[in-house]
């Protein structure tokens, strides 16, 4: 039997979450990453249109760190765009 290889998901969703940034429905959110074959396009699309799916992405209780997000992007390894994306969505969530 061959090994699975699991990426970190779990753990960018962690280091989004020590940046500040909160998640609704954040199980539904692991659930849908965890069954995608490539989960960093299926984050972008959770991004774009997870709001159906209930899952939100806005600022915690204080500020959002921007350099532990820029540095969450860069290690696991997200597009620039994307980044730019989320942090714009963050800016219109309430």
């Amino acid at each position: 039997m061959g090994s699975l290889n699991v990426e970190p998901f779990d753990q960018f969703v962690d280091s989004l979450k020590r940046a500040g940034v909160a998640i609704s429905n954040e199980d539904e959110l692991r659930e849908r990453l965890a069954e995608a074959q490539r989960w960093r396009f299926a984050f972008a699309t959770l991004v774009a249109y997870g709001q159906s799916l209930g899952i939100r992405f806005k600022k915690g209780y204080g500020r959002v760190n921007g350099a532990a997000l820029h540095k969450a992007f860069a290690q696991f390894q997200l597009p620039e765009s994307l980044e730019t994306t989320f942090a714009a969505t963050l800016r219109t969530q309430h």
